[in-house]
C-alpha cells in the first residue's frame, strides 16, 4: 500500500469526507510532510474505490460545486488496520535491532550537516 494510499484510508477511518477535506486530513495527519496534489488525490480515490477499500457515501452541492464524500468500507477497515499492524511490527523490529547494536535513541547528522 502506498503512502498516499494508507494516509487516504486513515482520513476516512473517523467520517466520510469530500476532497478537499481528505486534503486537509492527510496534511494533518503527516505533520505537514505529504500535500497531496489534486490530481493524485483522485487517482488514489479511484484505485481505492476499484478496490473496494472506500465508497461513494454522498453528493452535495455547496456553493454551486459538487461535493462528493467518500467513505472506507468493511473492507478498506480491514486493509488499512493490516497495514498499521504492518508498519507498527516494522517499526518495532527496526526499534529492537538499533536497541541490541547500542543506538536506541540515537540521532546523528545526516552527512554533510554538521
Amino acid at each position: 500500500m502506498t503512502q498516499a494510499a494508507f494516509l487516504v484510508l486513515t482520513a476516512l477511518a473517523d467520517e466520510p469526507r469530500h476532497g478537499y477535506g481528505i486534503l486537509q486530513e492527510v496534511d494533518e495527519l503527516s505533520g505537514g510532510d505529504v500535500r497531496l496534489r489534486v490530481g493524485t488525490l483522485y487517482g488514489v480515490l479511484d484505485r481505492l474505490s476499484g478496490d473496494g477499500l472506500i465508497v461513494l457515501d454522498r453528493e452535495e452541492v455547496q456553493q454551486g460545486r459538487l461535493r462528493r464524500y467518500y467513505r472506507l468500507t468493511d473492507e478498506g477497515a480491514t486493509a488499512l488496520a493490516a497495514e498499521a499492524e504492518r508498519m507498527a511490527a516494522g517499526a518495532r523490529a527496526a526499534t529492537a535491532r538499533m536497541a541490541a547494536g547500542g543506538r536506541a535513541g540515537v540521532v546523528r547528522p545526516a552527512e554533510g550537516t554538521a
